[in-house]
């Protein structure tokens, strides 16, 4: 019978209730082994989805199957390696794209979508398609464009695709940064009245969809809630406040929200 070294931390009962790392225990001045190697293969992993391109002919391939339209796009950054050192040809859409997105449309209530692949591929690949199909079901008064695909794609890539689109909104769902419990991250940015020069103070986010976050459902009801509300404001961002969760009446109905708000969104990737 081998007997631990390890010296127990009291507060280790307390791990059942989250994946932050607490309670790991010490051996002398350092970390258990088991914790250490632990460490180790998130922080691998987190390091491998990045370089993970997307695989955009499946991804449009299982869209197309759940009745979407699709195109492709790609920003100024030629590989990874610019992508990750020059963030702002990420922002800009490569003038390949520009005809096949260009688009003449009356539509005064049209929605386009960009999925991106961001900073991590396997967010995208995973979760987008079940959150378009939550997110669909709730938009009653929205013409939903093509579903664009991007890669080496950031978040202000959205307001010139959406500006080509004549679309009245944009939504991008976009890979987030890989942190060490969380590497499949998806995030999903809405701007209103979207043009080349937006910022984030412009943009409202909602963060953390995944199985183990926000479910693809939770996060569809906040996607089309604040649409309805970016509408009648006329505008997403600082003028934007998030009410989906708290502004309900006693029959549960959501009512109009108090929008005015000084709390910054969270940077893009």
């Amino acid at each position: 019978m081998t007997r631990s070294i390890a010296s127990p931390d009291p507060w280790s009962a307390l791990s059942r209730f989250t994946r932050a790392r607490i309670g790991l225990g010490r051996v002398g001045a350092s970390l258990p082994t088991r914790a250490l190697l632990d460490f180790g293969m998130d922080h691998a992993l987190a390091r491998d989805v990045i370089y993970t391109p997307l695989d955009t002919a499946n991804l449009a391939k299982e869209l197309e199957r759940s009745g979407f339209r699709t195109r492709l796009a790609r920003s100024q950054a030629k590989d990874r390696m610019e992508y990750l050192h020059r963030p702002d040809l990420g922002r800009r859409l490569n003038a390949a794209c520009i005809d096949d997105l260009y688009e003449c449309s009356r539509s005064t209530k049209r929605l386009s979508v960009i999925i991106a692949d961001g900073l991590s591929s396997p967010a995208p690949a995973q979760h987008a398609l079940p959150l378009l199909r939550e997110l669909k079901l709730r938009l009653e008064d929205w013409e939903l464009d093509d579903v664009v695909i991007a890669t080496q794609a950031r978040v202000a890539l959205g307001d010139e695709i959406g500006s080509l689109r004549d679309a009245e909104a944009v939504a991008v769902l976009i890979g987030e940064r890989p942190g060490l419990n969380a590497v499949d991250s998806l995030g999903a940015y809405l701007t209103y009245g979207p043009f080349s020069g937006r910022t984030d103070a412009d943009r409202n986010c909602i963060s953390n969809i995944r199985p183990a976050g926000l479910s693809y459902s939770d996060a569809a009801y906040k996607l089309a809630y604040l649409l309805d509300e970016a509408r009648v404001l006329g505008g997403t961002g600082i003028r934007l406040k998030d009410a989906s969760d708290v502004e309900a009446d006693k029959a549960g109905n959501i009512v109009p929200a108090m929008w005015q708000t000084k709390a910054l969104p969270p940077r893009s990737p």
